[in-house]
């Protein structure tokens, strides 16, 4: 199985790119955002790969960082949910919205994502809403994604939650919903007690 690829961009297409590995075009389907990054790469470039072995084609999917690929495998556990909506909802939500989205119930979030309906957002919260402790929240290069960077204080307050006692999953939760009601802006301490509050209600 094919787990990394580095090489130059080739082509993007809509959906897919090809990357030149010594001489060897890999077609690689990514989302809109990841395609958007790599067709602008001037240097070779590093794909984290999921490969899917089917009867009649061999399908390679690319993320710029694994924990990506970790929600993408994480996604089609679902039932209902295929690659190609797995692609579309980190492509739509990256996994920093899609912590918080589960963790405060935000259905209308995943109803953004084309092909995810109201019944398929349910799902999936319902599904991954005990797994999100387990599953990274955002990229290992936060800096470079906005969102993800925003979120970075919520691993400092779940962290200080569970050593508190509380299960993870709803110390996420308590954490997002503070979070959301105050801003990305606020500080770690602040966030703890409005989660605190959140607890005790």
């Amino acid at each position: 199985m094919i787990a990394l690829l580095r090489g130059r961009i080739a082509a993007v297409a809509d959906d897919h790119c090809v990357l030149d590995v010594a001489g060897v075009g890999y077609l690689v389907h990514a989302a809109p955002r990841v395609l958007s990054a790599l067709a602008a790469a001037r240097e070779p470039v590093e794909l984290h790969v999921e490969t899917q072995v089917r009867e009649d084609a061999i399908l390679l999917f690319g993320f710029l960082d694994p924990s990506e690929r970790t929600w993408f495998r994480a996604l089609q556990a679902i039932q209902g949910v295929g690659a190609r909506t797995a692609l579309a909802v980190l492509g739509t939500l990256g996994p920093a919205q899609l912590v918080t989205a589960v963790a405060t119930q935000d259905r209308a979030a995943l109803t953004r994502v084309p092909g995810v309906g109201a019944k398929l957002a349910a799902r999936i919260v319902a599904e991954l809403k005990d797994r999100i402790g387990k599953l990274p929240e955002r990229p290992s290069l936060a800096a470079a994604d906005p969102a993800a960077s925003a979120a970075a204080p919520l691993d400092d307050v779940v962290s200080a939650l569970v050593n508190l006692g509380y299960a993870r999953s709803e110390a996420y939760a308590a954490a997002a919903r503070s979070q959301g009601r105050l801003g990305a802006g606020a500080d770690v301490a602040t966030l703890i007690r409005s989660a605190l509050r959140e607890l005790a209600a």
